[in-house]
């Protein structure tokens, strides 16, 4: 008999279970576990000496770089310098006045895709406005002093000069202010921003914090978006990378949650779709609210902190900080591959240049890893050889 009891409650406690999971499924939330639908390969290096080449060393907290005509290279340190590395040299060609505390500071660099003609260098960063000086767009509203924008300046003969506010007024804090720049395929200049410790502002669509931004060169709205201002997706956390495939599709890489399990980690890689919403705070990694979109692929409870982002050969490959890692998902095979975990300490950007190798810097200056005596650097590495 008492054999029989037990295996009554044993019985009763399985359709509880199971009546918890349907309840949840259909409110449009699953509260499961988050673990990546992914394949992890730890890959052993080999002939690492043919597959990365340093080419500058000594920066501090190189945040983003860009590619010249020329195939120098203008590299932002988020301390507020633009550093040029040609020839092998490396000088500094502006120092800007940046709001430097924790992440913020100078971050993204991109050209314009007419460069050769119109000389356009656009940066993003950290500045503080006063009270009469808020978003123009009344977009944020949020009183905070410590604000982002975009600027373009022309850049000749190694000077920047005549600079322009491309977009200002997004919101900025101490952590999460995105600051990923880059021209799109049909050469509209898409911009991350961070939710900037305000969570609730990455759904608003009519507040900059917590989006992908996507504007003309000159800083309009650009035509097609969506909700007819400048955002092109919303619900973002504090997303740091952004890329296109050979079809054209948009990717992003943004950080997840601190704090204990269920609400730390899960990173992600997400496939941006126009107007959509992908959900921070209520969504993160398997945890997907009705009526948004989930990540391609997460981080589960291991913290990868992705950084910049490239796409090379049918691969997705990002910089870990927290990772210490140079991530590659491979995206026909679902499966993600580490190389040089833990060899060069904290990555941060990944850039695909025009000699089809990658360029990574490393972050470990930036008070939370641990320094050699030659970081902080630009890594060429050989995705073929990797």
């Amino acid at each position: 008999m008492a054999k029989i009891i037990s295996l009554i409650v044993v019985a009763l406690a399985i359709v509880f279970l199971v009546s918890v999971y349907v309840s949840k499924t259909k409110s449009g939330t699953s509260s499961l576990p988050s673990i990546p639908n992914i394949q992890k390969e730890d890959k052993k290096e080999n002939n690492q000496s043919a597959q990365f080449e340093t080419i500058a060393s000594n920066l501090e907290v190189p945040w983003a770089l860009t590619f010249l005509p020329d195939n120098s290279i203008l590299v932002t340190e988020r301390s507020g310098r633009i550093k040029l590395i040609s020839d092998g040299k490396t000088e500094t060609v502006a120092n800007i006045d940046v709001k430097q505390a924790g992440e913020s500071g100078l971050h993204g660099i991109t050209i314009h895709p007419d460069f050769d003609q119109n000389k356009y260098v656009y940066i993003y960063y950290t500045y503080s406005s006063s009270d009469s000086e808020k978003n123009k767009l009344s977009y944020s509203g949020t009183g905070n002093q410590t604000q982002n924008k975009v600027e373009r300046y022309k850049y000749e003969n190694n000077k920047f000069s005549e600079a322009k506010t491309i977009i200002e007024g997004i919101p900025g804090a101490v952590f999460h202010d995105g600051g990923r720049i880059k021209f799109g395929p049909d050469n509209l200049l898409y911009i991350t921003t961070g939710d900037a410790l305000n969570p609730s502002q990455a759904q608003d669509i009519n507040a900059l914090g917590g989006k992908i931004l996507r504007l003309t060169d000159e800083g309009s709205p650009a035509p097609g978006n969506p909700f007819n201002n400048q955002v092109y997706s919303f619900g973002h956390r504090n997303p740091q990378g952004i890329t296109w495939d050979r079809e054209g599709k948009l990717w992003e890489t943004e950080h997840g949650p601190s704090g204990s399990w269920p609400n730390c980690c899960q990173d992600e890689v997400n496939k941006i779709e126009i107007g959509k919403n992908f959900g921070w705070p209520d969504s993160v990694g398997n945890k997907v609210a009705g009526g948004t979109i989930g990540p391609i692929l997460h981080s589960g409870r291991e913290i990868w902190a992705p950084a910049g982002l490239a796409y090379a050969g049918g691969s997705l490959y990002f910089g870990g900080l927290r990772g210490t890692a140079l991530f590659e998902y491979k995206i026909s095979e679902k499966k993600l591959v580490e190389h040089f975990k833990n060899k060069f300490g904290r990555i941060r950007e990944v850039v695909l240049g025009p000699d089809n190798m990658l360029y990574i810097t490393t972050s470990n200056r930036d008070g939370r890893g641990t320094p050699k005596e030659d970081d902080d650097k630009i890594i060429r590495v050989d995705p073929g050889k990797l």
